[in-house]
This record gives C-alpha cells, sequence and structure tokens, in this order.
C-alpha cells in the first residue's frame, strides 16, 4: 500500500498518461506496475520514499478529491492491521464519501456499493442517498463505500448486509 502511494505521488498529469497507456489503460495493472516499480526489496527503503514524497503537489489528472480518499483509505489500509488509530477532518471524509458514492467502480470509485441505500455518518451531519439505512462513522462509512470489508463491523443499519454483499461479491 505505501509503495501504491509512492507511485501515486510521484505522477504528474503526463507520467500518469504514459503509465496508463503503457499498461492498456487497464487501470488494475497500472496500478500493480507502480506498485511493483516503487516497492523497495526493504520496507525500511519504501517507508524512506514515502517519507521523500510525502510533501509533493503533483498529481494524477483527477478530480482533487481524489487525493483525499487515497489518502484516507489508503491510510486506513495501512493504519487497522497495526491498530493504529487516527482524528480524521470529518469535512474532508465527508467530500470524499460523497465522492467516491458518485464514481464508478471502474474508476475506483463505489457508486455502486452505495446505490440504493442511505449512509448516514454518526459522527458528522452527512446523509446520502436513499434505501435502507447504513449508519457508522464517516471514515468508515468511506471505507464500505471503497470496498473495505474491514469497516463492516463499525456499522449498523439494514443497508450494511447490501453494502457487505456487495463488497464480497466485488472480491471474486
Amino acid at each position: 500500500m505505501l509503495a501504491h502511494l509512492v507511485s501515486s505521488a510521484k505522477d504528474t498529469p503526463l507520467r500518469f498518461l504514459a503509465r496508463f497507456a503503457a499498461a492498456g489503460f487497464d487501470f488494475d495493472r497500472f496500478t500493480a506496475r507502480g506498485v511493483a516499480a516503487e516497492r523497495a526489496a526493504d520496507p525500511a527503503e519504501t517507508l524512506a520514499e514515502f517519507r521523500a514524497v510525502q510533501s509533493r503537489t503533483s498529481s494524477p489528472p483527477a478530480p482533487k478529491d481524489t487525493r483525499l480518499v487515497e489518502a484516507f483509505v489508503h491510510g486506513e489500509d495501512i493504519r487497522r492491521p497495526l491498530a493504529i488509530t487516527r482524528e480524521h477532518p470529518r469535512t474532508h471524509v465527508t467530500r470524499a464519501i460523497a465522492f467516491q458514492a458518485r464514481t464508478s467502480v471502474a474508476m475506483g470509485g463505489g457508486e455502486a456499493r452505495a446505490a440504493g441505500v442511505s449512509l448516514t455518518a454518526t459522527d458528522t451531519d452527512c446523509t446520502l442517498g436513499t434505501g435502507p439505512a447504513v449508519e457508522g462513522p464517516a471514515i468508515s462509512l468511506l471505507l464500505a463505500v471503497s470496498g473495505r470489508e474491514v469497516a463492516l463491523d463499525d456499522l449498523s443499519g439494514p443497508g450494511v448486509r447490501v453494502i457487505a454483499d456487495r463488497i464480497r461479491s466485488d472480491a471474486t
């Protein structure tokens, strides 16, 4: 995951387009190649490279809210298995949820996962969509809409099963 963040931090619009074309416009292949290129033999080297690029302001040619999604979701991908907690700026997490909920899965979003359910953050003023309720912390809603099964235990409501089934079907 850290290698992916390094790869993304190094992207400029031109570099992104060249690498995406070289991957045959296949987003999964593009991402895998970026990870392979940036993953060092020693995890400490990958971490050092991440620290070297963390203040870069270059970005792939995508809406700025994708950067929020990348930071929050992938940050949690790293933190949660290590039991590291972090408070996130809820306004920005809310923007990231709204972006993910309207972006197609093919583009890395969660539109299909969020369709037909009502997402309500219990720690901020955020409700999106209509249908069976899914309630919980904003960061967990973002993770679930982003396809992270690990967030499901933080959520409640009849819509959780709907999202859970969609996440599990994505994995197969």
